[in-house]
């Protein structure tokens, strides 16, 4: 019998990841509308189609007050605010140079795995320590191939830097309360409790920020790419995501995740006609490498 590749959890982490490299592509057409509109209304689509599995999975299991709490600060740091960020820091560089931006998915594991370690008892063993090195350092010159983070972008920048670190902050710890969150709940239960409770907490930051005018600017294009958002990189990916996660632990899923950033470097060449230079090219081999056996390290 042939040995797999990939175990199933870990197989399933990298096809989300991949989802979301697409979400870079899909999500140019949406520029003109605030950022907390475009994080309210692909969340309030996404519960809209999440009912039904909602209501037929309430009949199976009941929800704990515990996974409820997790939940909520699972939309409010992942769903939320960290998506809050990245996209505001993005704007702060007018979406020219993302060199500091990108490093917040380069930091991003080093919160998961430390939360990891501390909540979820997760141990650290010598191997994935290795790995996990190799794999940050060659995802870092996967996005600064000469070795330098651009730091002249005007003076946005260092806010630009300060959001995408407290993005990274959230996403990361984010990845060790869905882990945990996953613990207790099924995958159906908690994909749905997490698109219910960011519709809330972005409906509310839509009316405290005043943006409430934003909706009528909403063209049926536009309204047509948050709807295909919802059913590709946002609900199925996340459904995608926590079937994985509960899987891995969260160490091994915060490395996994590292596709993203690949994938979306190699989608900018083959759409934009961006091309890798030889130094990215290496570092994007050894990062899936590294990828890989930190994969088979869950097995």
């Amino acid at each position: 019998m042939t040995k797999k590749i990939l175990p199933l959890g870990s197989l399933l982490i990298i096809v989300a990841a991949s989802l979301w490299a697409l979400d870079g592509l899909l999500r140019r057409s949406l520029y003109s509308l605030p950022p907390i509109t475009i994080v309210f209304l692909e969340h309030l689509i996404g519960s809209i189609l999440l009912v039904p599995l909602f209501v037929r999975q309430l009949r199976k299991e009941s929800i704990t007050k515990r996974g409820l709490m997790q939940a909520a600060a699972v939309a409010m740091l992942s769903g939320l605010l960290g998506t809050l960020m990245f996209t505001a820091a993005l704007v702060k560089v007018s979406f020219i140079s993302l060199s500091v931006v990108f490093l917040l998915q380069k930091l991003q594991p080093l919160f998961a795995i430390s939360t990891a370690h501390i909540f979820l008892k997760e141990r650290l063993p010598k191997s994935f320590v290795l790995w996990a090195a190799v794999a940050l350092i060659a995802a870092y010159f996967v996005t600064f191939p000469s070795g330098v983070v651009n730091l002249n972008t005007g003076a946005g920048t260092l806010l630009a830097a300060l959001l995408a670190f407290g993005a990274a902050v959230a996403w990361g710890s984010g990845t060790t309360l869905s882990k945990s969150l996953l613990n207790k709940q099924s995958t159906a239960m908690s994909t749905s409790l997490r698109f219910f409770f960011t519709s809330i907490f972005a409906g509310l930051a839509v009316a405290m920020f005043g943006q409430m005018a934003s909706f009528a600017q909403v063209t049926s294009g536009q309204l047509g790419t948050l709807f295909v958002i919802a059913l590709s990189t946002g609900m199925v990916a996340l459904y995608i995501y926590y079937q994985g996660l509960k899987r891995v632990e969260a160490k091994v899923s915060t490395m996994l995740e590292l596709t993203f950033p690949l994938l979306a470097v190699v989608l900018d060449a083959f759409v934009y006609h961006v091309f890798l230079s030889p130094p990215q090219i290496v570092a994007a081999v050894v990062l899936l490498f590294a990828i890989v056996q930190i994969g088979k390290k869950q097995a």
